[in-house]
């Protein structure tokens, strides 16, 4: 599991703990499933009329993605095109084809593909890019669609303290103030399930899908250098500090200079 995200869920358990068991006499005002119906519910069924089935069925992979460590060997790339690279120079294309078939990177391998084929530069590099403009905007898509839930999470939990307080109305004449307050009490806490919902669980997930990507571009790009490089027929050890440059001047400014030991 995603060490951050292990870390956020359990500082979530932890303040819901204090919220349930110290700021409040009674834990069990917290708990109503009509205001969580209403505000999961109503999430839900304005999600699905804003988005196909296909995408909405989505969410629990990308849920997944955002559990499981995701890690991305940038070192072991570099190496891979250098390595294919240099097989390439030596003009050795039966050891590049072989090489070739035990990459992991579709993207990397894709590419370098092209550059056995005798594909020409501009038309490598215009596909290349096409395809991470394309991974670009699939995943801003899916980003998007966890701040749609969290904008529509409050909504419903504002609906649901509109319904509470209207069921308040009809005890006022009565005089009943255990029943008011009790009714009160119900129309705050879907206020409290919405903005739970939005700030602690779909926002965070939209967060860390948008720096997925940004990790992920970072390395597609990464490789499309080193097929630049490689269909010009830089030299092996040029491609190497190249590429080596070029991920570490993306971290510097992504991380602030910071050493990244996650990433490899």
């Amino acid at each position: 599991m995603n060490l951050s995200t292990l870390i956020g869920m359990v500082a979530s358990v932890l303040l819901m703990a204090v919220i349930l068991l110290f700021a409040s006499d009674n834990p069990w005002n917290f708990i109503d499933a009509p205001s969580i119906a209403i505000v999961l519910g109503g999430t839900l069924a304005a999600t699905f009329l804003s988005y196909p089935l296909r995408e909405v069925l989505r969410v629990f992979h990308l849920v997944g993605q955002v559990m499981r460590e995701d890690r991305l060997d940038t070192k072991n790339d570099i190496e891979e095109l250098v390595a294919l690279s240099r097989l390439w120079i030596q003009g050795d294309l039966q050891a590049v084809e072989k090489s070739l078939a035990l990459v992991t990177n579709p993207f990397l391998r894709t590419g370098v593909q092209l550059v056995i084929d005798r594909t020409p530069e501009e038309e490598i590099i215009d596909l290349l890019q096409w395809r991470i403009a394309h991974l670009r905007q699939r995943e801003a898509a899916e980003a998007q669609l966890f701040r749609v839930m969290a904008s529509y999470a409050p909504a419903f939990g504002m609906l649901g303290t509109l319904l509470g307080l209207i069921n308040l109305m009809d005890l006022v004449g009565d005089g009943n103030m255990a029943a008011i307050g009790s009714q009160l009490a119900i129309a705050l806490v879907t206020t409290f399930y919405g903005v739970l919902l939005a700030n602690l669980v779909f926002k965070p997930i939209a967060v860390k899908l948008e720096r997925r990507t940004e990790q992920r571009l970072v390395l597609m790009n990464m490789v499309l250098e080193g097929i630049s490089m490689m269909c010009v027929g830089r030299s092996p050890a040029l491609m190497r500090e190249t590429l080596k440059a070029f991920v570490a001047q993306f971290d510097d400014e992504i991380f602030d200079g910071q050493p990244q030991t996650a990433r490899r």
